[in-house]
């Protein structure tokens, strides 16, 4: 998208009530969040500083990393980074592109990717009550993600139910690149969790696991690890099925946010021809993984594809299932996608409430 504001209004979602399940609040800086953290951890962070799993983290090691990875038109006049400003955010994206609820979630500072495990624990509590505070009290449109410390299974736990207490929670937090695969039964009292809690898994392209992206080792460009994103979703996604997830919690379900769609068809057929042939070496998955996938799994639009022939998305679309694609705009990330110009293809009025509202409401249970 354009780093300018679109100020056109094209007929397609301008006015649906609109469901971001893509917002990212960013504090205004590291002490913002000290409030809210016991006074042992701000003396930690102060002498110390966070420990992540990857060295030179403050490095920008992608353009898209600067500055912020942001629009140019996101910092708020009251200065602070964008996304920071509640009153900013709703004068540039809550308000003009109508929307009626709005999914948050905490990138930065990173609890999940934390070495030191009960930082890591600390700082998801810190965020979690931050986001309470600051945006969903005093803005009723927005729900916030519970961010968890996702390698550490007994204080994820705890956090997950110490929030499902309050409405102000959609989702539990988590990423596909964790220290092993997401299906792996050292995670799997996270999922009973938010099963028990009635809260979906926000599965939302990252993580630092100190390991490369890629197969290989590190990408030479940033091209190539962007395009690694959709490979670790359907790393993550294969995980899940064969793992066993789907059929040990049969009530609990995933949005998989700004990984795209667009390799969903081929990565699913493939699991079906191959679980058709060796199922007899996976006993517990019951069914074809398409099954789970189709009645499990939500897509979000952001970055969505473009092919080159129009009615190519539709198709796509046609396929996953016009019920399971939930719109995400990534707001205020300088590639993030305007709800009014994100499908390049006509919309029917049905297709449009289902993308933009329907299934969100579905997927978040709202």
């Amino acid at each position: 998208m354009s780093d300018v504001l679109l100020d056109a209004a094209p007929e397609q979602s301008a006015r649906l009530g609109l469901i971001d399940c893509d917002i990212h609040p960013m504090l205004a800086s590291r002490q913002a969040l000290y409030p809210y953290l016991a006074q042992r951890w701000r003396d930690h962070l102060e002498s110390y500083g966070p420990s992540a799993r990857q060295p030179f983290v403050d490095s920008p090691t992608y353009p898209k990393w600067t500055p912020a990875l942001s629009r140019r038109d996101s910092w708020p006049p009251t200065g602070g980074p964008p996304g920071s400003d509640l009153a900013f955010m709703r004068a540039q994206h809550l308000d003009p592109l109508n929307i009626e609820t709005g999914i948050l979630q905490v990138l930065f500072p990173s609890a999940k990717d934390q070495r030191n495990l009960d930082l890591g624990a600390a700082m998801a509590s810190a965020l979690n009550d931050w986001q309470v505070a600051e945006w969903t009290e005093p803005e009723p449109r927005l729900r916030a993600s519970v961010a968890v410390a996702c390698d550490d299974a007994e204080s994820a736990v705890a956090e997950i139910r110490r929030c499902a207490r309050k409405q102000d929670f959609a989702s539990v937090f988590m990423t596909p690149r964790m220290i092993e695969p997401m299906g792996r039964k050292r995670y799997w009292p996270i999922y009973a969790a938010a099963q028990d809690a009635g809260l979906p898994i926000g599965l939302h392209t990252g993580g630092n696991n100190g390991h490369s992206i890629t197969a290989g080792g590190p990408a030479s460009f940033y091209l190539e690890d962007q395009h690694g994103n959709a490979m670790t979703m359907q790393s993550a996604l294969s995980s899940l099925v064969f793992e066993g997830v789907f059929d040990m919690f049969p009530t609990l379900h995933f949005i998989m946010i700004e990984g795209g769609f667009g390799w969903v068809p081929s990565c699913v057929w493939r699991m079906d021809k191959h679980w058709a042939r060796m199922r007899d070496e996976v006993p517990h998955v019951k069914r074809p993984p398409s099954e789970y996938v189709r009645e499990r799994v939500w897509f979000a639009t952001q970055p969505i594809e473009e092919p080159e022939r129009r009615t190519d998305l539709l198709e796509l679309c046609e396929w996953i299932g016009w019920d399971r694609i939930v719109f995400a705009s990534d707001y205020p990330h300088w590639d993030m996608d305007d709800p009014r110009h994100a499908f390049k293809a006509p919309l029917s009025k049905s297709q449009q409430r289902a993308v933009f509202a329907d299934n969100a409401r579905a997927a978040y249970g709202l």
